[in-house]
């Protein structure tokens, strides 16, 4: 009996690394959702951050080191949208594998061209990125480049398991470009339609959409709007068609509810991350929800 148990054991043991797969962290529930996608059963996916954070300033907590303790592959976001937290996380993590530079650290600005590059870098100008807008994830388009590299790296760090992402890739990107064809063609009294954003979050999903920018509460990247710059904004705007004015969750909702009120023009909340489930279906419902908003306010 003694015999049959260590047998078992060890039969256990040996079976356990195949069916184990990746340990991904995320760092937004985007590229979270991509990595179960490629992934299914064959990962475990922890994603750092929620669509009501701002990504911009979260705490590197214990529990966040932890995660990256025990993680084969770190999918970020780059484009220094994680610069104040997660450097500190993987050097407190001790997790050789997922540092920058090695294949266990995957960075998906770094596989697409970025939009608003800026000519300088002077922090004057405020939170100004200096490879780009970060924001990526807004465009499904760009979703498939990313999700591309990131199958291939996947199956470069786990090839015991690569046929099942390649298959699981293959079959989403499908799904997806299906996707985004349904979108655009919803989308398409949207275009050359003007909106105001509380911060520059969005030019990814305007750039898609043919949307154009009419102002942007933040007089400068995450400097808060002074009442000088909202008056000023309210007058510039006097006689424009606004579509809507448009804040991310996690942003103050007094300045957008006062040029609102002053403007007539409506405020709507439009999340920069998947809201719901890390997953296909939050992809989905996340795109679809935002064009549903604006269209409900067409006119």
């Amino acid at each position: 009996m003694i015999r049959t148990l260590l047998l078992a054991l060890l039969c256990l043991g040996l079976a356990g690394p195949a069916r184990a797969g990746l340990n991904v962290f995320a760092t937004l529930p985007e590229w979270g959702a991509l990595a179960r996608v490629i992934g299914g059963d064959a990962v475990r996916v922890f994603v750092a951050t929620h669509a009501r954070q701002d990504p911009h300033h979260i705490e590197a907590r214990p529990s966040l080191i932890a995660r990256a303790r025990q993680a084969d592959l770190v999918v970020a976001n780059g484009a220094e949208l994680e610069i104040g937290w997660l450097p500190a996380v993987l050097s407190a993590a001790g997790n050789r594998a997922i540092q920058p530079g090695l294949p266990g650290y995957f960075e998906a600005a770094t596989q697409v061209a970025l939009l608003e590059v800026p000519v300088r870098v002077d922090r004057a100008d405020g939170d100004v990125h200096p490879a780009g807008n970060p924001h990526i994830g807004l465009d499904p388009r760009l979703l498939l480049t990313v999700g591309a590299a990131l199958q291939a790296r996947m199956a470069a760090l786990d090839p015991a398991q690569a046929a099942v992402y390649d298959a699981n890739w293959s079959a989403f990107r499908t799904r997806w470009q299906a996707a985004i064809d349904r979108w655009q063609a919803r989308a398409a009294p949207l275009r050359g339609q003007a909106i105001v954003v509380h911060h520059t979050a969005y030019p990814y999903f305007t750039h898609w959409l043919g949307l154009t920018r009419a102002g942007t509460l933040e007089p400068k990247p995450g400097v808060a709007p002074g009442s000088a710059h909202l008056a000023a904004l309210r007058d510039a705007l006097a006689g424009q068609r606004v579509l809507a004015i448009v804040r991310p969750p996690y942003a103050p909702e007094g300045p957008g509810q006062w040029l609102a009120q002053q403007s007539n023009i409506p405020l709507l909340r439009l999340p920069i991350s998947v809201e719901q489930s890390a997953d296909e279906t939050g992809l989905n419902a996340w795109f679809d929800g935002m064009i549903d908003h604006l269209l409900a306010l067409r006119r």
